[in-house]
């Protein structure tokens, strides 16, 4: 296979290079199983046949959604099926105790979700503050940490200390320090961000907490699925995490870490169905008892038992191939990507930091002479799915991959760009 530095050479020099050994433009049928018994390439090329991605484009944002994998579609539609022929619409202990086997907890403390969202909204409220508390952010929010925080300090009259992330684990922590004050209750940062990929040292931000009586509150959006995540291990007080990004489940399932020390201390505010311990309308006056010793308070309601047999199996997936395994590959498709635009330094500017202790999957840069959305626009012409990057101010493009990338995709994706610029 044709190395990156040795295509870009070629390119530079006006040379042929050779076709690709897997033509983008062909449909794809994908594969039940894995094989084991390849290595190297071959294997990743393998774990890439259970996925149903067409072949006439090449995508580049799992940052945004990470499609399923043959197994995990499979096991929705099943279910599904199963549900609707049956009439029995079955519980979802299962996927609790397997998400919470993924992530290195006990079930009681995992609560499912629908989303990032629901659950960092879940955190932000239920976190006992009072007016001037200061809660620690990063400039560098999604929408969906932000703007639960936002509201809050709106409503309630808590003080929020945004700053802006710097290139180094060391500069980020020593920037942390400087921010604490005797009235800093929370730090709420994302585990890795959006913007730019950079990946917070949130063991050592954790221990800096504890030292201050701070409150942890992690974005998880891009954490299960590309670290080999351990969440006690960690050490964190709430944990938000994603399924239908980089654990490659059904878009519409998530999942809430409380510690369980803290379970009496984030207060639930939304409850329905297995939120409680007792509850009487007929009583003079009306009563709850309370709520259950579990983060099963935080979830209520009927929940999607094909979408959580998906997340199962989604994690299934994942501890099949062996989560250090797939986070290895994808800091080694990290960085391939961010060496092989480093080379075309001279024409963008790399956003995301040098670090590799401060990054894992996904590489933002800036073209120097494009608009980037007009740019973005361009490279999707050519068969790319790519995100643009309007928030934080930055006007950039991020590339985001997963097991199911190539560095031959890579390679496709990198001559397009300085053919481009």
């Amino acid at each position: 296979m044709t190395t990156r530095r040795s295509f870009l050479q070629q390119l530079s020099m006006g040379l042929a290079v050779p076709a690709l050994s897997s033509p983008l433009n062909t449909l794809h049928t994908p594969k039940n199983e894995i094989d084991f018994s390849l290595e190297g390439d071959d294997f990743w090329d393998s774990v890439r046949d259970t996925f149903p991605l067409t072949k006439d484009r090449v995508y580049l944002n799992n940052g945004t959604f990470g499609p399923s994998p043959k197994p995990v579609s499979d096991a929705l539609m099943n279910s599904m099926e199963k549900t609707n022929t049956t009439g029995e619409y079955g519980h979802t202990q299962k996927a609790r105790e397997q998400l919470a086997d993924f992530t290195g907890v006990d079930s009681s403390e995992i609560s499912l979700t629908h989303n990032t969202t629901e659950g960092i909204n879940i955190m932000t409220w239920g976190i006992p503050l009072e007016e001037e508390d200061e809660v620690i952010i990063s400039l560098h929010e999604h929408v969906g940490n932000a703007l639960p925080w936002l509201n809050r300090a709106k409503l309630h009259n808590i003080k929020l200390k945004p700053f802006e992330p710097a290139d180094t684990q060391e500069a980020n922590l020593e920037g942390l320090k400087a921010l604490i004050t005797p009235k800093t209750r929370v730090i709420a940062l994302p585990h890795i961000t959006c913007t730019t990929g950079l990946l917070f040292p949130i063991r050592e931000v954790v221990e800096l907490a504890k030292k201050h009586n701070i409150y942890t509150a992690i974005d998880g959006a891009h954490g299960p699925g590309t670290l080999d995540l351990d969440l006690k291990e960690l050490g964190c007080d709430f944990y938000a995490g994603c399924c239908h990004k980089w654990m490659l489940g059904p878009a519409g399932s998530g999942f809430l870490y409380v510690k369980r020390e803290l379970l009496d201390t984030l207060q639930a505010y939304h409850v329905g169905g297995y939120s409680d311990t007792g509850w009487d309308l007929y009583s003079d006056p009306p009563h709850l008892d309370g709520y259950v010793p579990t983060a099963h308070r935080y979830d209520y309601g009927t929940q999607s038992s094909p979408m959580y047999e998906a997340v199962r199996a989604a994690a299934a997936y994942h501890t099949s191939i062996g989560k250090e395994k797939i986070e290895k590959r994808v800091r080694e498709l990290n960085q391939y990507l961010y060496d092989g635009l480093s080379e075309l330094s001279s024409s963008l500017d790399i956003l995301t930091p040098e670090e590799s202790a401060s990054r894992i999957c996904m590489v933002t840069f800036k073209p120097h002479q494009w608009d980037y959305k007009k740019f973005a626009q361009t490279v999707s012409k050519e068969g790319y799915r790519i995100r643009i990057v309007p928030e934080s101010n930055l006007d950039a493009i991020r590339i985001s991959t997963h097991i199911y990338n190539s560095k031959e995709e890579l390679d496709q994706f990198l001559h397009t760009v300085k053919s481009l610029i």
